[in-house]
């Protein structure tokens, strides 16, 4: 695309694919599920027109990156480790970079701000907030008792399992389920039956901002690798939870801008608004700056709105 350059790295004990493009200040792009570097392909462009270098790794088990065999290697402080190296790597002229990250993306950049503070300037965030470690309760359970066994993150637990149902659906009918999913409430996998509610017969709708070619691109890269590496990182809730213990109540010091649709599952979850806005959010990353919510926006808001996503980090960013 347009003079985005790919190469691979050894970093951390692994091979990371990386797209860039640009020279000067480093962005660095971290991307969710079920995504990859290519979601984005907007920034990348745009941010290198505008001055910068942007970075944008697929994480590990996702796309042209190694993936690790064992399930328990998926940690954020596996992940947070290769972000580390990479960064040593390719932007060791730089003692800080910025940083932006989408759902997973955004719950590893949270963590790389919480165990390395020291590498990131600032960092802007999409769809999921820092949720503080509750010591009593592990997030599994948690989880199982708010929505059941067939929430989706309770079905990826079982090795295997989530993984044959979706090859029995088909890759690119699954990436297009989530990609154009815009329940605000949440997603249901009841054993065998897929989403909830099923999609019709009839072929699923891609709406403007998603093309045949964009879905193609991914369901390539997951036909290759299949979904076993990205499902992993949710397969390690609890293990996180109990390595992390000693950040328990750790504030995030990093400056940070945090935006999210109203139609994102995320922001509809039980009680999220309320941590947003009610002083929550802010008590545990101080030097939260601003909170956007873009109207009738769902998850994949940098796809949906690259434009608008854009402006609202360049407009954070270039004030440090």
């Amino acid at each position: 695309m347009e003079g985005i350059e790919h190469r691979v790295l050894n970093v951390n004990g692994i091979n990371m694919h990386i797209a860039e493009k640009g020279q000067g200040p480093v962005i660095l792009f971290l991307h969710g599920f079920p995504e990859l570097w290519y979601s984005w392909r907007h920034q990348i462009l745009a941010f290198a027109s505008l001055g910068f270098r942007a970075l944008a790794p697929d994480l590990r088990g996702y796309g042209d990156t190694d993936a690790p065999a064992s399930p328990t290697s998926y940690t954020s402080l596996h992940v947070v480790g290769d972000l580390v190296a990479l960064l040593d790597a390719v932007a060791a002229d730089q003692d800080k970079v910025f940083v932006v990250g989408h759902d997973w993306g955004a719950l590893i950049a949270w963590a790389l701000c919480l165990f390395r503070p020291d590498k990131v300037k600032a960092l802007v965030n999409l769809s999921v907030v820092f949720s503080p470690r509750n010591p009593k309760r592990k997030p599994l359970e948690s989880l199982r008792a708010l929505y059941g066994n067939d929430y989706y993150i309770c079905r990826f637990q079982e090795p295997g399992d989530i993984e044959a149902e979706f090859a029995q659906t088909g890759t690119a009918t699954v990436l297009k389920e989530f990609l154009t999913y815009r329940n605000p409430g949440p997603i249901y996998f009841p054993k065998g039956k897929g989403f909830v509610p099923p999609p019709p017969d009839t072929p699923i709708v891609l709406p403007s901002w998603l093309s045949e070619e964009d879905v193609n691109y991914y369901a390539c890269k997951y036909e290759k690798t299949g979904f076993t590496g990205s499902v992993n990182y949710y397969r390690n809730l609890d293990l996180n939870w109990e390595l992390t213990a000693p950040w328990t109540g750790t504030q995030v010091k990093v400056p940070a801008k945090f935006i999210v649709g109203d139609l994102d599952l995320t922001y509809n979850a039980p009680g999220t608004k309320e941590y947003i806005h009610k002083g929550g959010f802010k008590k545990y990353v101080p030097f939260l700056q601003d909170v956007i919510v873009l109207e009738g926006v769902g998850h994949f808001l940098h796809e949906e709105r690259p434009d608008e996503i854009t402006k609202h980090i360049y407009d954070f960013f270039q004030t440090f």
